[in-house]
């Protein structure tokens, strides 16, 4: 939880942070500016609210880990809901109705997160899972998008030290292997997620590891 809360706050507080003329910049998402990548995070914030306050009777199916699927290849922004997402961003208008927005449900997930019993058992997607595990999951979710948030904005504060280093664990579950200790948590993340593509010397580092990424999160 306490990981949790450190990742959410920290992307909320760089999006507050984030200047206007800013949100028209290139996101690390891929056809995504900043802006869509902040309405994305408003929906982000939905689905843990709604997540968080839908129990369920069975046995949990799934894990942090998991949870994710794994993909073949990377959005295309064919998908109907990745199609809406520009529009909806650009329907808002003015950047500050979004941070309005965002900061309104975000902090009403934060909240809700922290109320929340760990050990119970909550429902998702046709998954069912602990609360615990499932923040656990959004630990990863947010410090990816606080990455995606700052890739064209050098100024901007990255994410805490421990999520960083709480992520790349998490991925490394995913991926059933460790990156190799001379990666940084942030250089692992970017290239183990299809961020980034690896240079020769890091492509080397990796070794067997390299022919199984990127790992694409659905």
């Amino acid at each position: 939880m306490d990981l949790f809360s450190r990742a959410w706050t920290a992307l909320l507080t760089a999006v507050a942070d984030t200047p206007d003329e800013d949100f028209e910049r290139p996101s690390g998402c891929t056809g995504w500016l900043v802006r869509d990548l902040v309405c994305h995070l408003v929906i982000d914030a939905q689905d843990v609210l709604i997540t968080l306050v839908t129990p369920a009777d069975t046995e949990p199916t799934v894990d942090a880990a998991t949870y994710w699927d794994l993909a073949d290849a990377p959005p295309t922004g064919e998908d109907p809901l990745d199609a809406l997402i520009p529009r909806l961003a650009a329907a808002y208008g003015e950047p500050r109705w979004l941070k309005f927005h965002l900061d309104d449900v975000g902090s009403a997930a934060g909240r809700a997160a922290g109320l929340a019993d760990t050990t119970a058992r909550i429902s998702t997607q046709d998954k069912v899972l602990t609360v615990g595990d499932y923040l656990s999951a959004y630990v990863l979710e947010g410090t990816l998008h606080h990455l995606d948030l700052i890739a064209h904005l050098p100024s901007a504060a990255g994410p805490p030290a421990e999520t960083l280093a709480a992520a790349r664990t998490a991925l490394e579950r995913i991926a059933g292997a460790d990156f190799p200790a001379a990666l940084s948590d942030k250089d692992a993340l970017l290239i183990g997620t299809g961020r980034r593509t690896p240079t020769e010397r890091e492509t080397a580092a990796l070794g067997e590891m390299a022919t199984h990424l990127p790992l694409i999160l659905g």
